[in-house]
């Protein structure tokens, strides 16, 4: 009760602030009007965003949360010089037409547009490399459609019940939420925080680089996206039995990661049943960002080997 005061209390300040200092978001209009129409496919109605490039064995990938297709810009070129690389944007993040519905945010929501995108695409097997929240997905993905993932890459991965353990109480009233994330989580400094906090190399962190994820971030329906992912949905945890997984399994971990260590990852290889482990020295969250050469390195021989 006296935590409903207080949010009751704080809502004519942060209403104020809305107002008065918010941020303003893109118009999602806007941002299709600019985009290369082939980037765009249509899933369940709307918009996803995609980078489609190469042409060979298909290999798709799914960025962490808060970031989008971009974190792959630095490795796609090398990966796509021997195969069909598609990036996604998801439910969310960086170009996707944000959806209402609480459902989108959900593991299986986020499924249902990976194998959407793919479906149109044409694409009926294929590897799946995924970072943080996307391995989480992808990990997800993979138990349950073991018929579509040919082989798993999981960059740095978080588990399948990040997406549910993540969520906050403070976060259940959708109209506070979208607050909070217009007037404090989509700033400069909160960006610029979590990102040195994924690099071993905070000068990398740049301001450039900070607004290339702030313009992805800031685009309408960014109030349905936090409010859909961040709260309680009142179902337990999604979990999978990792030993059971089919495909065979390279995870990629920066030896110096702040976020979830490399003993995390080498605790979750052990779990799994065909699984090879690469540490790469001097990264962090973000291997193929910050280190894309190694990345595309470790990565290469374990793509070519599958049959």
């Amino acid at each position: 009760m006296r935590g409903i005061r207080l949010a009751l209390a704080a809502f004519p300040a942060l209403a104020g602030l809305a107002s008065g200092g918010c941020l303003t978001m893109r118009p999602y209009a806007e941002v299709a009007a600019a985009l290369p129409p082939a980037s765009l496919v249509a899933v369940d109605g709307r918009s996803v965003h995609v980078v489609d490039r190469g042409a060979g064995e298909p290999l798709v990938l799914l960025h962490g949360f808060g970031a989008s297709t971009r974190i792959w810009e630095p490795v796609i070129p090398e990966l796509a010089k021997t195969r069909r690389v598609v990036a996604i944007d998801l439910n969310g993040f960086g170009w996707t037409e944000r959806p209402h519905e609480r459902a989108a945010y959900t593991l299986a929501g986020q499924e249902r547009l990976v194998l959407g995108v793919a479906d149109a695409l044409g694409l009926d097997r294929f590897d799946l490399a995924g970072h943080s929240y996307g391995g989480a997905i992808s990990i997800f993905l993979a138990a349950r459609h073991p018929e579509r993932v040919r082989s798993l890459v999981l960059v740095d991965s978080a588990m399948p019940a990040y997406g549910t353990l993540r969520r906050r109480k403070r976060f259940a009233n959708r109209t506070l939420a979208g607050l909070y994330v217009r007037t404090v989580g989509l700033t400069a400094r909160r960006v610029r925080a979590g990102l040195e906090e994924s690099y071993a190399d905070d000068s990398k962190v740049t301001d450039e680089l900070v607004g290339a994820y702030l313009e992805r971030l800031r685009v309408e329906g960014v109030e349905d996206a936090f409010y859909g992912l961040t709260a309680p949905t009142g179902t337990p945890p999604d979990e999978v039995d990792l030993a059971a997984l089919a495909p065979p399994v390279l995870l990629v971990w920066g030896g110096e990661d702040e976020v979830i260590s490399a003993a995390a990852g080498r605790e979750v290889a052990a779990k799994l049943r065909d699984a090879a482990f690469a540490e790469l020295p001097a990264c962090g969250h973000s291997p193929q960002e910050e280190c894309p050469r190694e990345f595309v390195a470790a990565v290469e021989p374990f793509l070519a080997a599958r049959p």
